[in-house]
């Protein structure tokens, strides 16, 4: 199923895109696609709906973020080619850290922050956790997502790497920094999280072009890792790293201005475009 959220921001309904790419609402039988919605019980009792039967949308409403995340975690340095362009070392094991802002979706604008200089885009495939995940081996890890998203993992270099050390959540969680969408892909339909393409435009021209087999640690590694140490929930979303082609890494360095159109995918997953605008008081 590719289930997804329309409407207004901050009133987004709940619906499914159907097999001819219509929106079926599910507002009367869920609230939202939050951690009790996105539970293998309820997806099971959604993927028995016949589509048909569901309210169609109608005209071309916003999609919102598919889910309304519980949590939102991402993985630093998780390519090789990444790293070597970055210039630091293969971590040992996954590397961890927070994203605070808010979800964005599909065609909600990235906003420049006050002060930003160095504002870089970063396509990563997205998993989203559909049960209680704690202590998960490896084998066994996939069976905990309710499923995949293209995301865009916006980071602003200068806040991350200029301002008295690291500071991820500095450089990494400015509003509108997480770009997800335009919907989520249940499990079921992803055979194999390993040997999706994943690419990134700004205005047309191609910086990012990988596959998800280049990742260092795979989505199951990384989730098992994780749930040696936190427990994680349904509804938690995990953006698993980015390949190389990131602004930071072209000679001459290249990052987001104002008026640009970035333009992500996931090959299965669907497209997600952003328009770049001035942060306005």
């Amino acid at each position: 199923m590719k289930l997804l959220r329309y409407g207004p921001a901050g009133k987004e309904k709940p619906g499914l895109l159907d097999s001819n790419g219509k929106i079926r609402d599910l507002s009367k039988l869920i609230n939202d696609f939050d951690g009790d919605a996105l539970a293998p019980a309820s997806l099971n009792k959604i993927s028995k709906l016949k589509e048909n039967q569901l309210p169609l949308v109608k005209g071309r409403p916003r999609l919102g973020p598919p889910v309304v995340p519980r949590r939102t975690f991402a993985i630093a340095l998780n390519y090789a080619l990444h790293a070597k362009e970055a210039g630091v070392k293969v971590p040992s094991e996954p590397f961890v850290f927070t994203k605070t802002c808010p979800l964005t979706g599909h065609k909600d604008a990235i906003v420049l922050p006050k002060g930003s200089k160095k504002t870089d885009w970063e396509i990563e495939l997205c998993l989203v956790i559909g049960r209680k995940t704690r202590h998960v081996s490896k084998r066994d890890a996939l069976k905990y997502v309710a499923g995949y998203a293209t995301g865009n993992e916006v980071s602003e270099r200068a806040f991350l790497l200029e301002h008295g050390g690291l500071q991820w959540i500095m450089g990494k969680s400015p509003d509108t920094f997480a770009p997800l969408g335009p919907w989520l892909v249940t499990s079921d339909e992803v055979k194999n999280p390993q040997k999706l393409r994943l690419w990134l435009e700004v205005n047309g021209k191609r910086y990012q072009d990988s596959n998800t087999s280049d990742m260092i640690f795979n989505c199951a590694a990384i989730i098992s890792n994780m749930s040696k140490m936190i427990t994680l929930y349904p509804g938690d979303v995990i953006y698993t790293g980015t390949p190389s082609g990131v602004g930071l890494g072209m000679k001459p360095q290249v990052f987001l201005k104002a008026g640009d159109i970035v333009t992500c995918g996931v090959e299965g997953l669907g497209e997600h475009k952003s328009k770049v605008v001035k942060y306005k008081a």
